[in-house]
C-alpha cells in the first residue's frame, strides 16, 4: 500500500477508535473496509471533502432500552434492548435482530455498518439497520421467549415501520420470535403491515426466506468456481454451524453435487466422513428447529460420524469451507490449516466469521474467497422481495422467488468481479463488495446533501 493511502487509513482508525472506544468488532469491520477505499476515495475528491465514509460509519441513530419481563417463576429479569439505524440513503433501515448474550452495542454497529454495504449489494431499495438484546433464548420455555419478545417489541415499535426500520432476524431470532414480535407489534399499532419480515408463509412471509441466505451462499461461491470452469460436483464440504443459513447451505450445496462432512454449534463439531444426505439434514433441522438440542447428539444418531467437543471444523480435509456460524469463528491458524489441507474456496455464510489474518491467508494463496456481505446477501434480498411482497398484498411462488434470489446473486458477483479484479487476474472479492456497495450509498447521500 502507498504511503498516503496507509496515512489515510489510519488517520481514519485512529478516530474511528478514538470515538468508539472498545467496540473491537466495529473496529475491524470498519478497517477492511477503509483499506479497500481508500484508493478510490483519494481519487475522487468530493469524497473526502464531504466525508462520506466518515458519516456511513457514524450511526445515523442508536437506540437503546431497558427489556423487564417475568419468568417462569414469577421473578423479574432485565435485559438491554437496542437497535442501531445506520444509514437510510438507498430506503429505510433494514437488518436484523438477534438476541445472543454476547451482544453489545459494538457488535451491533459492526453489523449494521456491514448491513448497509450488503443492503446496497443487493441492488434493492434498503438501507442499513442492525439490533437485538444480550437476551439469550436458550434454554427458555416458550412462554418466557414470549413474554421477553412483547417486552422488547413495546419499546422497539415506536422507531420501526414499513417505511421507516424493517427488521429481520439473526442468530437468536428464528420464526418462533418473529411471530412473538409481529404479534405485539400488531397489537400495539394496530395494523398488519410489511413491518418485520421473516414472517410465517401463512401472515405475510415470502416463500424460501428461511432458506435463502444458505441457498444464497451457494449460488454466490457456484459463480465463484465458475470463474475456473469448475463446480460443487463432486467437493468435500466443510460448514460451521448448524442454524437456519448451515442448514439450507448444507441442503443446497448437496443438490449441487457435493458432500457435506460438517457441522457445528457453540460446544463442538461433527465429521461425517459419509457425508450429511437429506435424511440425515431432516434429523438435524429436527434437532435444531423443534427440540432446540444439540449438535453432538447427531454423533449418538450415526455412529459413522464423530463429535468434536469444544472445536471448530476447520482441521477436517475439504475442498470448500463455508463459516455459517458467527463473527471471528475461523484465524489464521485455521486457514492455513485449510490451504494445507487443498481447500480452494471459502464461501462465507456468516457476517465476517474470517479474521483479517484469515483473509490474508486466503488472498496470499489465491483461494476463492467471499466476505459475507456477498455471499450471505441472499437471505437479506429475499427479505427485500418479502417487503415488495407485502406492499402489493401478494405472494410469488417459489420458484419465482428463486429465480430472483439466483438473479441477485449472479449480479452481486458480478459486480463484485468488476470491481475487485486484480492487474494479475486474481478477484479481490473483498474489494469488489466494498467498492460496489459503497458507490450506491456515497452517490445517494451525495445527492441528498449534508444530512
Amino acid at each position: 500500500m502507498e504511503k498516503h493511502v496507509q496515512k489515510y487509513v489510519d488517520d481514519f482508525m485512529a478516530n474511528i477508535i478514538a470515538r468508539n472506544p472498545g467496540e473491537k468488532e466495529f473496529h475491524q469491520a470498519v478497517h477492511e473496509v477503509v483499506e479497500s477505499l481508500a484508493p478510490y476515495i483519494l481519487e475522487n475528491p468530493i469524497l473526502q471533502k464531504m466525508k462520506v465514509l466518515e458519516r456511513i460509519a457514524e450511526p445515523e441513530r442508536v437506540i437503546m432500552f431497558r427489556v423487564p419481563w417475568l419468568n417462569d417463576k414469577g421473578e423479574v429479569e432485565i435485559n438491554k434492548g437496542y437497535r442501531v439505524q445506520m444509514n437510510s440513503a438507498i430506503g429505510p433501515y433494514k437488518g436484523g435482530l438477534r438476541f445472543h448474550s454476547s451482544v453489545n452495542l459494538g457488535i451491533l454497529k459492526f453489523l449494521a455498518f456491514e448491513q448497509t454495504f450488503k443492503n446496497s449489494l443487493t441492488t434493492l431499495p434498503m438501507g442499513g439497520g442492525k439490533g437485538g438484546s444480550d437476551f439469550n433464548p436458550k434454554g427458555k420455555s416458550d412462554n418466557e421467549v414470549m413474554k421477553f419478545c412483547q417486552s422488547f417489541m413495546t419499546e422497539l415499535q415506536r422507531h420501526i415501520g414499513q417505511d421507516t426500520d424493517v427488521p429481520a432476524g439473526d442468530i437468536g431470532v428464528g420464526g418462533r420470535e418473529i411471530g412473538f414480535l409481529y404479534g405485539q407489534y400488531k397489537r400495539l399499532r394496530n395494523e398488519f403491515t410489511g413491518t418485520l419480515t421473516g414472517k410465517g408463509r401463512d401472515w405475510g412471509g415470502s416463500p424460501l426466506r428461511p432458506e435463502a441466505t444458505g441457498y444464497g451462499t451457494c449460488y454466490f461461491a457456484q459463480e465463484m468456481l465458475a470463474t475456473r470452469n469448475d463446480s460443487y460436483k463432486g467437493k468435500v464440504v466443510a460448514i460451521s454451524g448448524s442454524g437456519n443459513v448451515a442448514q439450507y447451505a448444507c441442503e443446497k450445496a448437496t443438490q449441487l453435487g457435493a458432500k457435506v462432512v460438517t457441522l457445528s454449534d457453540s460446544a463442538g463439531y461433527i465429521y461425517d466422513p459419509t457425508g450429511i444426505d437429506a435424511d440425515k439434514l431432516a434429523y438435524v433441522m429436527e434437532l435444531k428447529n423443534v427440540y432446540r438440542g444439540r449438535i453432538k447428539e447427531y454423533a449418538e444418531k450415526y455412529p459413522e460420524a464423530t463429535y468434536y467437543a469444544g472445536e471448530r471444523p476447520w482441521g477436517v480435509k475439504c475442498d470448500i469451507a463455508m463459516p455459517c456460524a458467527t463473527q471471528n469463528e475461523l484465524n489464521g491458524e485455521q486457514a492455513q490449516t485449510l490451504v494445507a489441507n487443498g481447500c480452494i474456496c471459502v464461501a462465507e455464510g456468516a457476517n465476517m466469521p474470517s479474521t483479517p489474518e484469515a483473509i490474508t491467508t486466503f488472498q496470499q494463496h489465491k483461494l476463492l474467497y467471499s466476505p459475507g456481505k456477498a455471499s450471505n446477501a441472499g437471505g437479506v434480498a429475499t427479505s427485500g422481495l418479502e417487503m415488495c411482497q407485502n406492499s402489493m398484498r401478494l405472494t410469488w411462488a417459489p420458484e419465482e422467488v428463486d429465480q430472483k434470489l439466483h438473479s441477485i446473486m449472479k449480479n452481486i458477483h458480478a459486480a463484485c468481479v468488476k470491481y475487485g479484479t486484480e492487474p494479475d487476474g486474481y478477484v479481490n472479492y473483498v474489494k469488489g463488495a466494498n467498492i460496489a456497495g459503497f458507490m450506491k450509498v456515497a452517490n445517494a447521500m451525495l445527492a441528498q446533501g449534508l444530512v
